[in-house]
Order: structure tokens, then sequence, then C-alpha cells
């Protein structure tokens, strides 16, 4: 045995930065897992990082594949513009007389025979390289040779008990072409990793990743998302906003809109969440910017997740109403990010809301709208637990967040698509209502978990100067209902005569 081996660690890291925080650290070493996916779900990808991640660590690496040629491995490597230095790829191909056709029906090669000079194969090249990290692509290849449940179970304890004679950390594929209900693997091997992809009626297929087993080891449970872009997997891991803690002040945050402000009995607490409701055109997203203005009037960052609204539109019309966003872009003052609900996974959302607060410092997030972010969620009953823990996180780091849901309809009996007004600290309601011959606007809290807020109805206007509250209003009827009935006689309304 060669024993001029590089030190290692306890941990061998996967090469993919996400799926070692599930695994809380990586694999543990001198091991055999599995690796298990559909074809398409990122096998090879996710082996050839492990791979490369230990020849950068200075360990043999030996990548033997069964169902892939050696040029066929090295494009895919190439398309994600690596290299394979420092791997050492093994193309385990078919006894030259077992591609005669005149000799396919002979006893010589039986299936007996073919998979024990396979295995051999495999144990000459181990002698030969004397990897630290090995990848047998596939398993369905040596499933098929064994022909029997228990001939494959006893081949993969054999190469199981060699390996770990060798000290190997072995990822054993299998891409579930054969057999998708035999667990013989699952049940050898010390870990267990599925991969897989979903096809959504409209928009991107999502891909997910889930540890199934991991003997002696608490991993971060349940699933996961992950892209496959250029450079690799990209993993996602499921947030868990207990996990997140710190110490803050939670200080009032004015919106620098005077009548907005007292309405809100000064502002919204640092570190709560508020959500804005109200139909189309009622103003939700100026509302919003006014807070992240006023936070980078503070000297703070802010960031704008927009759902609906084309950046090049929300830009012109801000600029219409006084707000001038793109020096505030320009000089990273303000981080506006156009989310396409349609290609990006709730999971690739989240991890990118927490890069601005835990990187970037960003204390004011802006979701617009939760309409959007409902459309990216392959499964709507799951929409609400991970707003829920969204807003926990973001809670827990001190950062205040502002979050608008379009009702349907414009008047009448308005509902939400979805219901997440028991989840926010603060709701802010918004209201058309009809008086004096014109269509104009109200606004009302309707909750605010800590602190004083007004219990009045105040109007509001939007123009050139931006949003601009008014005095309360004290003769309305039906604002709960949905249908803000004014039953005054003009006087109090903005623009109109006091009494």
């Amino acid at each position: 045995m060669d024993t001029a081996r590089p030190a290692t660690t306890d941990q061998a890291s996967t090469g993919v930065g996400g799926l070692d925080d599930i695994l809380a650290g990586g694999f543990a070493r001198d091991r055999v897992y599995l690796l298990e996916g559909s074809p398409g779900t990122g096998k090879t990808t996710a082996a050839m990082s492990f791979l490369r991640e230990g020849a950068r660590r200075g360990e043999r690496a030996l990548y033997i594949t069964l169902s892939e040629t050696e040029e066929e491995l090295r494009d895919t490597a190439r398309s994600h513009g690596w290299d394979l230095d420092g791997v050492e790829v093994f193309e385990l191909v078919p006894p030259e007389s077992l591609l005669d056709e005149q000799q396919q029906q002979s006893l010589l090669y039986s299936s007996d025979l073919e998979l024990g000079e396979t295995t051999r194969m495999i144990f000459e090249a181990v002698e030969r390289i004397r990897p630290s990290r090995v990848v047998i692509d596939s398993l369905s290849e040596i499933r098929l040779l064994a022909q029997s449940s228990l001939r494959y179970r006893r081949q993969v304890l054999a190469l199981k008990h060699y390996f770990a004679r060798r000290g190997a950390t072995v990822l054993l594929l299998d891409d579930l072409t054969t057999d998708t209900l035999d667990k013989t693997v699952h049940s050898v091997a010390h870990g267990v990793v599925r991969l897989e992809e979903l096809a959504p009626e409209y928009g991107a297929e999502r891909r997910r990743v889930r540890v199934v087993k991991y003997r002696g080891r608490k991993f971060r449970g349940g699933y996961h998302d992950f892209t496959i872009k250029t450079g690799g997997l990209e993993v996602y891991p499921r947030l868990i906003s207990s996990e997140h803690k710190t110490r803050f002040s939670r200080d009032p945050l004015p919106s620098g809109v005077v009548g907005l402000d007292e309405l809100l009995g000064g502002g919204i607490e640092r570190g709560s969440s508020c959500l804005i409701l109200g139909p189309a055109g009622t103003g939700k997203s100026l509302v919003t910017l006014h807070f992240a203005l006023a936070a980078i009037h503070r000297g703070e960052r802010a960031a704008l997740f927009i759902f609906d609204e084309e950046l090049g539109l929300l830009f012109n019309r801000a600029r219409s109403l006084g707000i001038d966003l793109q020096p505030l872009v320009e000089t990273e003052q303000l981080l506006v990010q156009q989310v396409d609900a349609a290609e990006l996974s709730p999971g690739e959302f989240t991890a990118r809301v927490r890069h601005c607060v835990d990187t970037s410092g960003i204390k004011t997030v802006v979701v617009d709208s939760l309409n959007g972010y409902q459309a990216a969620m392959p499964e709507e009953q799951f929409l609400v637990l991970h707003i829920h823990e969204l807003l926990q996180y973001l809670n827990r780091q001190g950062a205040s967040t502002f979050l608008t849901v379009a009702q349907h309809g414009l008047v009448g009996d308005m509902k939400a698509p979805v219901d997440v007004t028991y989840l926010a600290d603060t709701v802010l309601l918004l209201r058309y209502f009809e008086a004096v011959g014109q269509v104009r606007r109200a606004m009302s809290v309707i909750k605010k978990r800590s602190g004083q807020h007004e219990k009045t109805i105040r109007e509001y206007e939007i123009g050139a100067e931006g949003l601009v509250v008014g005095p309360p209003l004290v003769e309305f009827q039906g604002v709960l209902r949905g249908v803000p009935n004014f039953v005054g006689h003009g006087t109090g309304l903005m623009g109109e005569p006091s009494a």
C-alpha cells in the first residue's frame, strides 16, 4: 500500500457549498455513499465537483465510468469551464469478444464471467492509482450484470468492504433506470443523497435534493432547491429561521411621509414586517419606495425584489413622482432585482434575500409582490411556510420587511390570493372610495403588534411630490366591508374646503 498520502481531515467536502451545509460539512471519509437520481438531475456534475475538490486538496481522485465514454465526461467538464487535471478517468469498456457478434451468444462470456471481469478491472484500476476519492458511474450496469437481487447485494457488499480496506471515500451513482424499488444499496451505503427534477406545467424545470440517510450524523433534512449552472451545482439549503439570531434595537423607523408616520404611530419598528394590502393602482409599491428612501437617507441600504413590474417602467414611473432611483442604484445604496417567477425557485429567491442581508448588510427589504412569489411556488400550500421562515429570519436579523399583496378586484368584496395577514406585524390597508363625484384613495392601519397606531382613516393622494397623506377623516362607513362610503359633505377631504 502507498502510505505517502496527503494529510486529510475527517470531512470530504463535496465541492458544492450548499450541499456541504446540508451534510453538516461533507462526507465522512473512508465510507461508501449513494448518489441517486433520474437521468438529467445532475449526478455526473455533482460527482465531478466531488473529485475536483479532492484534487484541489492534493488527494488522488478516480472516476470509473461504465456508462459514458471518457470523451463525453471531458465534454461535460468543459461545458462548466472545468479541466479534469488531477482526476483520473478510467473508462471501463466491455471485453473485445463481447463486441463480436459471433460470440455474443457464446457461454464463454456469460453474465457471471462478465460481472467478474468488470469487478476485476475496477479493482485493478484502484490498485494502480490508489485514490482517496472514487466515483463509480453507474450502478445500473452492475445491477444488470448481476441479474438477481442477491448477487447484486453481494457485489455491492464486496465493493464496500474492498474500499474500506483501501481507505477511500466512494460515491456510487445510480440513475434509477432499472429498478426504482430496489433499496439494496440504501441499506449498504453509509449515506444516501437523492436528486430530483420536477416539471411544472409552466416555466423552467425545478430541481431539489434530499438526504435520505446518513448514519451517525445529524443533517439538514427535507427538500432543498438547487440549480445546474455553468460552473456546477448551486444548492440552496432550506432556511431555518431559528438558527439565525442577532441583537438589535427595535427603534421605530419613519417613512418620511408625515401623515403616514402619524397613522403608524411613528413608523414601522425595526426588525418587523409590514404587509400592504390593496387593489391594483392604490399605490402599494409607492408606499414601499418611501420606506426604502427613508432608510437610504438614514445612511442605510435597501433592496427591492420586483416580481410584477418591468424595471424600466418602475424607474420611469418613480421619476414622474419625483423619485429618481437611478443614482441610488449606481451608488449601490439601493439594490433592485427583477425576479422572474417562472424561472426562479423559492429556494433560490430566499438565497438571494439572505445574500443581501448577510453579505451586503441591507436592513430594509421590499418584496413586490407576494402574488408573484406565489407564482414561483411549485405547490401553493407551502407558500405560507416559506414566507413564515423568511420573515422570521429577516426579523431576527434586524431587517424591516415590506410585502405587498394585490387583492382581486377594485371595489367591493375583495380577496387576497394568499392570506398572510397573521404573519405580518403590521397590516396597512389601501382602498378606493367615492366622494364629491370623484374616485379617491384612503388608507388605514388594521393591525400593529407593537406600539400605538391611529384607528382613523386618512385620505391620500399620489402626485408629482410622491405620496401625500391628509388628516384623519371621520365621515366614513363600510371601510372594513371593502366599500368605503363617504357620508360627509366634502369638508375635510384633500383639495376641498374645510368646515
